[in-house]
């Protein structure tokens, strides 16, 4: 026997719906924003182009604080949902989900990629500066080489 809902309980559970839905859509977006970025910061680490790379890595803090921030909201949300929707799943919500942990590992997969380029770029350049060797390092000053002045010109 089916029950029927207030309105006011109906009206809740579709405003829930909706919130918790554009909110996994935003933060489906950020994800996506997030996959564009570490694919640029790959090129420049490749390039080896430092300028673009720490401004990548700034627009990096930002997506991900924007993306814990979205997640704040969504987890109570998400409880909400489960408490206005139990036993049945509305469309759509199953689809953002599944599309939300594909994006979560390829950002993870992407990102420990770049974390490897980088170390070994970062390696390479340990390894050329140690093999870099200062022709000044056994003398006392970068004139040692020049002869003492004997005379003195006092005339000009």
């Amino acid at each position: 026997m089916a029950r029927t809902l207030p309105k006011a309980e109906l009206d809740e559970r579709v405003a829930v719906l909706k919130r918790f839905r554009e909110l996994l859509a935003r933060q489906r977006d950020k994800f996506q924003a997030y996959l564009e970025l570490l694919d640029r910061q790959k090129s420049d680490i490749e390039r080896d182009d430092v300028d673009a790379l720490v401004a990548h890595v700034e627009l990096e803090q930002g997506i991900v604080a924007e993306l814990y921030s979205v997640q704040k909201v969504i987890d109570p949300l998400e409880d909400m949902y489960r408490v206005a929707y139990a036993g049945a799943e509305p469309e759509g919500i199953t689809e953002l989900k599944g599309t939300l942990d594909t994006l979560k590992e390829e950002v993870a997969a992407r990102n420990a990629e770049n974390r490897s380029l980088l170390r070994q770029r970062m390696d390479m350049l340990r390894h050329k500066i140690m093999s870099i060797s200062n022709p000044y390092t056994k003398k006392k000053s970068v004139y040692a080489d020049q002869p003492e002045p004997t005379a003195l010109d006092i005339k000009g």
